[in-house]
């Protein structure tokens, strides 16, 4: 085929000494796509949408982090980390986006505040929580014995307090007296979770059920900050003999971690929203190379929503970059690091939605089921060369 010859730029009206200026980065600078895209018509898939006007500031943002998560986070090979903070279970994302993403494999292990597995309960309960308004009395809804999250209701005694009834019958239970980390503590709550699904005929509601159901391991850092740590001191006031010990949790989700990178693979975090599920799951890094001493190199791919900013210290909005100073994350991988700024109940449904639809399910790869295997391998490498 003939090349045609490209025409030349008309450079009549451009100054003389803007012709003379040397731009040797120029075209490099302009290698982007161009930003022309066609009109909306209604009729486009919600992923074609995404990829063809996502294209600039925190759209653009969340573009790349759902091309990054379908691209290369679901490679067969990468052990995939999803940290869960703020109210997202009473707002209906573990149903709507967790619950997918743990079914389609895409989800390997979960660090989670307290408060999202207790909310979470309410729908293995079957157990109603309402759309309501942030624009009402919150006297007259003491009053009426309503609690409020934001827009989302629940019954006080109806919903909160027969979930704690609930829950404290199956802390009594044997299986629970003795001491855990959380990540069996809340296998052991998933499987009631699970009965309790089957029985109201309401299945893929819960994120506790579905990580059972799939051998997805969750994590609490702050197990006693949520109305299931209450409810837990409040029964070891009447004998209860259950005892959380976080230090399984460190040692547990850090071989995760090891194990992703020893069996030549990679490991990925997708970090919904900030706070202390965000530093226990990339304090993993650490562990292996600052306390353990264990030769690592950090994270290989990184994705966080978040509304936090970076410049108010706080761990929320520490960008990918700061975390390579700790040692968090791979400094070689960065270009593979995406923070999208944006209300996470905006952005989690879109980004779950782009990567059921753009990449085929994985085997769920059932890391419960070999933590005391990983554990060991752990253990051995952290012996093999201990000065302490």
């Amino acid at each position: 085929m003939k090349k045609t010859r490209r025409a030349k730029q008309d450079l009549s009206d451009v100054p003389d000494w803007m012709r003379k200026r040397r731009c040797p980065h120029k075209r490099r600078y302009l290698s982007g796509p161009r930003i022309l895209p066609g009109n909306l018509t209604g009729r486009e898939s919600l992923a074609r949408v995404v990829d063809e006007t996502f294209l600039a500031y925190n759209a653009g943002r969340l573009r790349l982090g759902c091309e990054l998560y379908a691209g290369r986070m679901l490679a067969a090979d990468t052990v995939v980390g999803m940290s869960l903070a703020g109210a997202l279970t009473p707002a209906g994302l573990g149903c709507s986006c967790v619950v997918p993403l743990i079914k389609a494999g895409f989800v390997d292990w979960i660090v989670a505040t307290g408060a999202n597995m207790y909310h979470d309960l309410h729908f293995a309960f079957n157990l109603p929580v309402h759309q309501g308004s942030h624009l009402v009395d919150d006297t007259d809804l003491k009053e009426n014995d309503v609690v409020r999250i934001y827009d989302v209701f629940l019954a006080y005694t109806d919903c909160l307090c027969r979930t704690d009834d609930i829950l404290r019958e199956l802390l009594l239970r044997p299986e629970f007296q003795k001491e855990m980390g959380t990540g069996e503590f809340y296998h052991l709550l998933g499987r009631y979770a699970a009965e309790w699904e089957r029985k109201s005929g309401r299945k893929d509601v819960s994120i506790l059920a579905a990580a059972y159901r799939y051998g997805v391991p969750v994590y609490t850092s702050s197990p006693g900050d949520s109305t299931i740590g209450m409810n837990i001191a409040g029964l070891e006031l009447k004998g209860l003999k259950l005892r959380i010990n976080p230090s399984v949790d460190i040692n547990e989700t850090t071989a995760y971690v090891l194990h992703a990178k020893r069996s030549g693979g990679k490991s990925a975090v997708v970090l919904v929203g900030g706070g202390s599920p965000k530093n226990f799951m990339l304090q993993t890094e650490p562990q292996i190379q600052e306390v353990l001493m264990i030769k690592e190199y950090g994270q290989d791919y990184f994705l966080q929503i978040t509304d936090a900013r970076p410049d108010t210290g706080g761990l929320s909005g520490a960008t990918p970059s700061e975390a390579v100073s700790w040692g968090k994350v791979d400094p070689a991988r960065l270009p593979d690091a995406v923070v999208c700024y944006s209300d996470v109940t905006l952005a989690l449904p879109l980004l779950t939605h782009y990567v059921l639809a753009r990449h085929r399910k994985r085997k769920p790869r059932r890391l419960y089921d070999r933590r005391q295997e990983l554990m060991r391998k752990l253990t051995a490498e952290f012996f093999a060369h201990s000065t302490f």
